[in-house]
């Protein structure tokens, strides 16, 4: 069962969490491989490196609107097919992220945990909610 007077709070520390990982995971192109780099890296996997700007913005802009709590469960829906094409770039390596260029294990358990905040909901002090398909209204928290 699930404890209504706390679930919100729970659901406000996974919106936090998410919008950090996905932050974190902008910052790591921005700032570690650089924009050029991951350019490169996209070409080199067979994505169109002209992605590297929107991904690096969706995710950071993404990122932010989650910690917010704008819109947030929709937000984390719309993440999801960047972290899947990210995924299959690492299948082919293996199951933990740690090893020889990456595993799947960090982008499966950010696809999930997005997929958790849509269906959740976007918790505890939120600047913006909307129930599931924008439709009728959120529950206070």
């Amino acid at each position: 069962m699930i404890d209504v007077n706390t679930a919100p709070y729970g659901v406000f520390l996974l919106r936090l969490s998410l919008g950090a990982m996905w932050v974190s995971h902008a910052l790591l192109k921005l700032f570690v491989f650089t924009i050029p780099g991951f350019a490169g890296y996209l070409g080199s996997v067979g994505f169109p490196s002209a992605l590297a700007w929107p991904i690096v913005l969706a995710e950071l802009t993404g990122g932010i609107l989650i910690i917010a709590g704008v819109y947030a469960r929709h937000v984390a829906l719309l993440l999801v097919p960047l972290m899947a094409g990210a995924m299959s770039v690492h299948i082919p390596n293996g199951w933990v992220f740690s090893s020889a260029n990456g595993g799947w294990e960090y982008p499966a358990f950010l696809i999930a945990t997005s997929f958790v905040l849509w269906l959740v909901g976007d918790g505890a002090f939120a600047l913006r909610s909307r129930p599931l398909l924008f439709v009728g209204r959120p529950v206070a928290a």
